[in-house]
């Protein structure tokens, strides 16, 4: 199977920016938000055939709709593409942080009528609740955070909208979220907005993917991989969360371990360059903003770990960082890009 063949059709992805200031973002949330329960069960009662309502359970809450949100709002882009996808897209009355990263390719032309909240940071309480929505999705709980100047989930809650936050990005979840968290945000949302046969069809094709992935690697001895964080001279090792999952996912051990202390309260730590060195990794995983910042973080990987085996060998990972949020299907890009550096007699 030809690399080319393995990625979805026209999947392409635009390279990613405004990452710093969104990690900046999820470094913080942990501080500010309270945990809402697991949002790992869906539980829809009813198709939109019976006319009775649909209620999912959602980080620990549980949402009702009577009836399919006509009033939609995408706060990342990668929350935008799963409700494009799933055939919504006349329904979506907003889209925000739509500079952190660009739509894929065959889409971006039916979100280009859609207004725009706001640029590289989830949107103001006001300009949100100005498009009147009745269902917000996130990809985190932080998109919420009143002290932010943010609606929160309970003034949308006083405005007739409910939130909706990616699986892998509730409070409780964030540092044990697993790429497979988005087929149960892909089964949500098709009970909520009634597009079941499109959710369908979506989730069959990410199992497929991922099977495909799976198989291909099923007989290598996993490598020893690190994934990083590289802004400025600032370095961050990534141990937990959706990330170190997609690492696991692709055939890597992540030489970080999720359960060590660093990674108790949060999916990264900042540490020194001296912890890579004594881990050596055959492999760095890294999420960029942008070729910009993928060349500087080339450098900076070249130049700080010449002797560690992934810089001797030259297997430096570049992922697009909007393709590790939680709820994304670029999740799954990832883990195929990653596979494909991985094991590339594989494929």
């Amino acid at each position: 199977m030809t690399r080319n063949a393995f990625r979805a059709t026209s999947r392409r992805r635009s390279r990613t920016r405004g990452l710093s200031t969104v990690w900046a973002a999820l470094a913080v949330a942990p501080l500010v938000l309270t945990a809402c329960g697991t949002g790992v069960t869906s539980d829809p009662e009813a198709s939109d055939a019976s006319g009775e309502a649909v209620t999912v359970t959602n980080c620990g809450r549980d949402l009702s709709f009577d009836t399919a949100p006509s009033r939609v709002v995408g706060l990342m882009p990668s929350q935008t593409e799963l409700l494009i996808r799933l055939g919504v897209g006349d329904s979506i009355v907003g889209q925000a942080q739509t500079e952190v990263s660009a739509l894929p390719d065959d889409i971006a032309e039916q979100a280009a009528g859609i207004p725009v909240l706001s640029a590289d940071a989830p949107p103001p309480r006001e300009d949100l609740l100005a498009v009147a929505p009745d269902l917000v999705a996130s990809p985190t709980e932080y998109e919420f955070t009143a002290e932010q100047g943010f609606a929160s989930i309970e003034q949308l809650d006083e405005n007739g909208a409910r939130a909706y936050v990616a699986t892998g990005g509730c409070a409780d979840r964030r540092n044990t979220a697993e790429v497979t968290d988005v087929l149960t945000d892909i089964e949500d949302l098709g009970a909520i907005l009634r597009v079941p046969d499109a959710a369908e069809e979506l989730i069959q094709d990410t199992e497929e993917r991922l099977a495909a992935v799976e198989a291909a690697i099923s007989d290598s001895p996993p490598p020893a991989v690190a994934q990083v964080y590289v802004e400025g001279n600032s370095l961050s090792a990534i141990g937990a969360g959706i990330e170190a999952d997609i690492i696991r996912t692709a055939g890597g051990d992540n030489v970080f371990d999720p359960d060590g202390p660093e990674f108790a309260d949060f999916f990264a730590a900042q540490i020194n360059p001296e912890e890579i060195v004594s881990r050596a990794p055959e492999a760095i995983v890294f999420g960029v903003s942008g070729p910009e910042h993928e060349e500087r973080t080339r450098e900076y990987l070249r130049s700080t770990f010449p002797e560690v085996p992934a810089v001797e060998n030259e297997l430096l990972i570049a992922v697009p960082g909007s393709d590790l949020y939680p709820g994304a299907l670029g999740n799954i890009d990832a883990v195929e890009t990653i596979a494909q550096e991985l094991y590339p007699d594989a494929f």
